[in-house]
């Protein structure tokens, strides 16, 4: 069992490694008070983007984690943003509308490549995502995959991070994830892992899974060698197991149960625990199961429009439209089984008088 990091080889699997084998018992942390980086929808409505529920949205999230005080970081451009539905200039615009409400705040934008060929990889392709979230710092980025990216074997996978990282000018996220996202995904073995977690660039990753428990290798990994490099949850099926383990989340899921997440977040901490925490996690990841549940293809994408329908019963936004290009439209009354997923979560929320998340419609 591999435990020493000169001994991974391109082709090693987690599997191969002590981290794939850790519990999470054994990274419990009720102490540290990680950040929560919400990626944030962009509304649309009347197929054009609805600024005002977009800056009424970001107003509530922010709300949210004043009231248990939370660190908040947005992260804007990102797949709840329909990143890869956007021109140049809607991209630029939805940064220039956040820097009008928070003229100093810093943000992460995710970055991908744009025109970009599924066969022949070009870290040129990032450049135009980066050079506009770059000119509007304070702010990091989180470099996306693409397909032809993704392909490349682990060692040219790594030069091509490490091309990319030669326009960057600001701190770093990678972002890996599986097909239940995107069907030719795949997540970062452990040497590849290593490596990106040691460029200077790079101070920590996002990880994106919903059927195996990468984020808990990463986290057992880089405690264990000591690495600086922050492993942040993109897994919305396993939200508690972050905040047991102290480390920070960035999902789409921390805005359809933004001040849930908030109060969890609180409430597990050492020196305001509250039993009752338990069952909050458990209220909430019932609500994601049914956001982020699997189409008849294995693919969680529509969890967008599910996050829509939730933001608007709320009264949070206008319409639960999604990008008029995406075609990750759920099927049948969307509503009316989000209405029914919510059940559960708005009578914790009552019950633990955790406030801003109450149904409007």
């Amino acid at each position: 069992m591999i435990s020493d990091s000169s001994e991974l080889k391109p082709t090693t699997q987690w599997s191969e490694t002590k981290w794939a084998h850790s519990r999470e018992e054994e990274l419990l942390d009720p102490v540290s008070q990680p950040r929560l980086c919400v990626a944030a929808l962009l509304p649309f409505r009347d197929g054009r983007p609805d600024w005002g529920s977009f800056e009424r949205m970001l107003q509530w999230m922010t709300e949210c984690a004043d009231a248990f005080g939370v660190e908040i970081t947005f992260v804007l451009n990102a797949d709840t943003g329909y990143v890869f539905n956007l021109s140049n200039e809607l991209y630029e615009e939805v940064i220039t509308r956040f820097r009008s409400l928070y003229p100093e705040a810093s943000f992460i934008s995710g970055v991908t490549a744009v025109g970009a060929s599924p066969s022949d990889f070009r870290a040129s392709c990032y450049h135009p995502h980066l050079e506009i979230a770059q000119a509007h710092s304070p702010c990091e980025v989180m470099i996306m995959t693409s397909q032809a990216l993704n392909a490349l074997d682990p060692e040219n996978r790594r030069d091509a991070y490490f091309g990319i990282a030669e326009k960057i000018e600001v701190p770093a996220l990678v972002h890996a994830l599986e097909p239940a996202f995107v069907p030719w995904a795949t997540p970062f073995g452990p040497w590849l892992l290593h490596q990106l977690a040691g460029h200077v660039k790079f101070t920590g990753g996002k990880i994106s899974t919903l059927d195996e428990p990468h984020f808990l290798y990463w986290a057992s990994m880089c405690r264990d060698l000591g690495l600086d490099f922050a492993p942040h949850s993109g897994d919305d099926f396993g939200i508690a197991s972050a905040i047991r383990m102290g480390l920070p989340l960035l999902i789409g899921a921390g805005v359809s149960a933004c001040p849930l997440i908030c109060a969890a977040k609180k409430y597990w901490r050492k020196d305001d625990f509250d039993s009752r925490v338990y069952k909050l996690f458990e209220a909430f990841q019932s609500l994601e199961d049914s956001v982020f549940r699997l189409d008849d293809k294995g693919s969680a994408a529509g969890y967008k429009h599910s996050t829509a329908e939730i933001l608007n019963m709320l009264g949070v936004i206008d319409s639960a439209e999604i990008h008029p290009d995406c075609p990750d439209l759920r099927p049948g009354d969307e509503e009316a089984r989000m209405r029914e997923a919510l059940i559960r979560p708005l009578r914790i929320a009552g019950r633990m008088n955790i406030p801003l998340y109450s149904l409007q419609s």
